[in-house]
């Protein structure tokens, strides 16, 4: 039995990803040393980075069909630009039709869209190597071979732990449930004393993020649910994804206005419970998560039972001292939920509760993966207009790759294809993401410059340029979902050290700065003049389609009210639909905080209307929470 402390590192996932990337990185310049071919170092290393940027999780089948898939549209991408390399006409070309159908191949799926960026960025990294070989099949092939490497590690650790990405994506659906019944127990906080929205607008957009991260654990389970629903550990992964499901519904539920109960109760205990008992919840569903990633059994708190007991007192002094009657029932409704959501966490562990038998609907996820031809060609289409954001981003990008290609020949830069590196980072769907990346690539390239010249000259032996090339290349990954500016700079101490293989790092330090400030500016125009996403047009859209959810949703409920309560698939669809809905109206209203052409009239507009279609879905929980046949 493992000790909690080794553990604890063992199953670890962010460690057990750096060794994986560290391993990948030795490899990739160990090799080249040993055969003493450094030149080798650069293609193997941006091969395998590109590889691990499109890592992606599923099933040992499904690994080994998206590594075909990987493989196929990097080779594709690579030997196109060898071939069409000398022709700049062709290659402009090439380049605006394999942009567009790259991008818009991810109309498919996440999996494609994905790959497809790894794509684009294999033929970029192909442009800056174009030069180093003399057979247009070299370069790819050496391409190819990183990201085989790379992939080969991912399946060793696939074998070794192969439902560890499901059990970190339910680890953190209980942690941002955890926040969200922390948000939700702060509405009960007595001493707020206006009647400001902004606990409602954070709790609005925590509902969001734990949407998104519900979203990406259901994928994870279909991934692994196909032939093995009858598995014990399949059961079990279920029953968790089933309860979180669940006392989300309950938690995210409103059973009156919350100003009316502070007004009321302002002077009682009673808030101070709730709110005590709410937090208390939120910190066992983190004692949940932490306990899924620990594969440890979950206990639960016994002091809740006398919590519980002491709300029952509060209520009943409040009933004897002559208190609204029709305000301590809505209470007694509020704690009548609450006790389920404890029901819930109290019996999680139960077999009996992972065994219960349900109908088959009950135990179905919504498949949202292609089925046949015509599946996919029905994706495809809905993107073959302009009023599709997907379509947009395609031509917005083709011309961004074209116009920095276009400046490379007109300049004659040697590294200029920097800039086209830099356009497909920093170049995003919309404007918000691509102001907020642009500023921090900036900053990250101008302090990694700063710091890697001095580097460069302080270390000069090859030996220990490529054990920093092994450093920098991890707190990159280690960096680039946290600090986006800090994972720039360490991929540009990369990309120093690399061509400081050629003997070329001080020369490329210039133009790696030049070529930043460049790609950013016209990333920065493109999304500011050619088809601007400005969110805020879209705004009675999104709302349209919030409501419209909102009212399949409210019909499942009252269908269940004449039928009788379950979870079957469609309830569990409409539900999922409002809530997701609702988050994309939060991340709308959000964007719009950094748009230009926003008045403040609109953007109050907007945070109002946010705050009633979460109350509106609110009311609707409540609803699916009490749902039980009516007599």
């Amino acid at each position: 039995m493992l000790s909690p402390l080794i553990r604890r590192y063992t199953w670890n996932s962010t460690w057990l990803y750096y060794i994986r990337i560290f391993i990948a990185l030795c490899g990739t310049t160990a090799l080249p040393w040993w055969l003493g071919d450094v030149k080798l170092t650069i293609p193997l290393t941006l091969g395998m980075v590109a590889a691990a940027l499109t890592d992606l999780d599923d099933r040992l089948a499904g690994r080994l069909r998206n590594l075909i898939i990987t493989l196929i549209c990097f080779f594709i991408a690579s030997a196109s630009v060898e071939l069409l390399f000398p022709w700049p006409w062709l290659f402009a070309l090439g380049l605006t039709l394999s942009t567009s159908g790259f991008i818009l191949l991810g109309g498919l799926g996440q999996r494609y869209a994905t790959i497809a960026f790894g794509a684009l960025l294999i033929a970029i990294y192909t442009m800056l190597g174009a030069s180093l070989y003399d057979h247009w099949y070299q370069q790819p092939l050496l391409l190819l071979a990183g990201a085989v490497w790379y992939n080969l590690l991912t399946l060793t650790g696939h074998l070794l732990f192969p439902i560890r990405p499901l059990q970190d994506n339910l680890a953190r659906s209980y942690e941002q449930l955890a926040h969200y019944l922390e948000l939700k127990s702060r509405l009960f906080d007595p001493d707020i004393e206006d009647e400001s929205q902004a606990p409602l607008y954070d709790l609005a957009l925590a509902n969001g993020q734990l949407m998104a991260t519900l979203n990406q654990t259901k994928v994870s389970l279909l991934t692994r649910l196909r032939g093995d629903r009858g598995q014990r550990g399949t059961r079990r992964t279920l029953h968790y994804y089933f309860v979180a499901q669940d006392i989300h519904e309950r938690a995210s539920s409103s059973h009156i206005q919350y100003q009316t109960l502070r007004d009321y109760f302002r002077h009682s205990d009673v808030m101070f419970r709730f709110q005590r008992l709410m937090s208390m919840q939120a910190q066992a569903c983190t004692q949940l998560a932490r306990c899924i990633l620990l594969r440890t059994p979950y206990q639960h708190d016994p002091r809740f039972e006398r919590v519980f007991t002491h709300i029952d007192a509060a209520l009943e002094r409040m009933r004897a001292s002559g208190a609204s009657l029709e305000l301590l029932n809505t209470l007694g409704f509020l704690l009548t939920n609450l006790r389920a959501i404890d029901a819930q966490l109290a019996t999680i562990e139960s077999e009996q509760a992972q065994a219960m038998p349900r109908n088959e609907s009950e135990n179905q996820l919504a498949d949202d993966s292609l089925h046949g031809f015509s599946d996919i060609w029905l994706r495809l289409s809905r993107n073959f207009t302009p009023e599709s954001a997907l379509f947009r981003h395609a031509v917005r990008m083709s011309l961004v790759l074209c116009i920095g290609y276009a400046l490379i020949q007109i300049t004659g830069m040697r590294h200029g294809y920097w800039i086209l590196l830099t356009s497909l980072f920093v170049c995003q769907p919309n404007y918000n993401a691509t102001r907020h990346r642009l500023a921090l690539r900036i900053i990250g390239t101008l302090v990694g410059v700063a710091i890697g010249l001095p580097i460069l000259w302080f270390v000069p032996s090859l030996e220990g340029q490529l054990v920093l090339l092994v450093i920098t290349g991890v707190l990159f990954f280690a960096f680039r979902n946290v600090q986006y500016a800090h994972a720039t700079m360490f991929i540009t101490l990369l990309v120093l050290l690399c061509f400081n293989l050629l003997g070329e790092g001080f020369e490329v330090a210039l133009p790696r700065v030049v070529d930043t400030l460049i790609g950013c500016a016209i990333a920065w125009a493109a999304v500011s003049f050619i088809w601007p996403d400005w969110r805020f047009r879209n705004l009675p859209r999104v709302l349209q389609r919030a409501t419209d959810a909102n009212c399949r949703y409210l019909d499942a409920i009252l269908e269940q009210y004449h039928q009788g309560r379950d979870n079957r698939l469609a309830y569990r669809i409409a539900r999922r639909d409002a809530h997701n809905r609702d988050a994309e109206l939060a991340s709308v209203v959000s964007n719009m905080s950094s748009e230009p052409d926003v008045t403040a009239e609109t953007r109050e507009a907007a945070f109002r209307l946010l705050c009633f279609n979460h109350t509106f879905t609110s009311y609707i929980s409540a609803l699916g929470a009490h749902r039980e046949k009516l007599s």
